[in-house]
């Protein structure tokens, strides 16, 4: 096998809306820049989020990262941006082998939370690195338990607006924080971005 390029050593490519990965970055003193990827479905989508058919939110997670990824590799050849690796992620709330993607509507992130209410559920997020041809990911696995939610804590948590285009209809750094009665695993990559597993995963590019 070909030895892979060297690796500039400052800056990757972040291909996310993410806010919060961003932050996450940040936190890490990553230096990197933004490309940002269309998800309005009316104005056409760069990756299809959507589960096929039987598939298990592992490898729903992995595939969406990875197109993440080689849709950012693209950006940077289109735009003939300066070649830095392009890093993709993508985070699944699940219950069982459900996974509760992003709530059409306040009724659907009702319907979500009265799944976690009282229960455990598994939250995976993969992160994918991609330079030239090499492509490397790593996975998070965490599991956290809600408390019982009663519907008037569960209706305001809604008509807060915050489970609105978030995976699982709740964040875990912000109001549902007080839903939650046991972690296991990592915080960050329940946020949407594993912090050891990133930083261990940047640093094996640029070695």
């Amino acid at each position: 096998m070909a030895t892979p390029p060297p690796l500039p050593k400052t800056k990757i490519y972040l291909a996310s809306r993410s806010p919060r990965r961003r932050e996450l970055l940040k936190q890490i003193d990553v230096s990197f820049e933004v490309l940002v990827l269309r998800e309005h479905p009316a104005r056409g989508l760069d990756v299809d989020e959507s589960v096929h058919p039987g598939e298990a939110p592992a490898d729903y997670v992995r595939r969406v990262a990875l197109a993440k990824a080689e849709v950012g590799w693209r950006r940077i050849e289109q735009r003939r941006l300066r070649r830095f690796p392009v890093l993709g992620a993508d985070t699944a709330v699940c219950i069982g082998e459900e996974i509760l993607g992003k709530p059409a509507d306040r009724a659907d992130a009702a319907r979500m939370l009265r799944l976690l209410s009282g229960r455990e559920h598994r939250v995976l997020t993969a992160v994918v690195l991609k330079f030239e041809d090499r492509v490397e990911e790593v996975a998070s696995e965490s599991r956290v338990r809600f408390c019982d939610l009663d519907e008037a804590d569960l209706e305001t948590y809604v008509k807060s607006g915050e489970p609105t285009d978030k995976a699982g209809a709740y964040v875990i750094q912000g109001r549902a924080a007080a839903f939650v009665t046991e972690i296991h695993g990592s915080y960050t990559g329940i946020m949407g971005l594993p912090l050891y597993e990133t930083a261990q995963l940047i640093r094996r590019f640029r070695t």
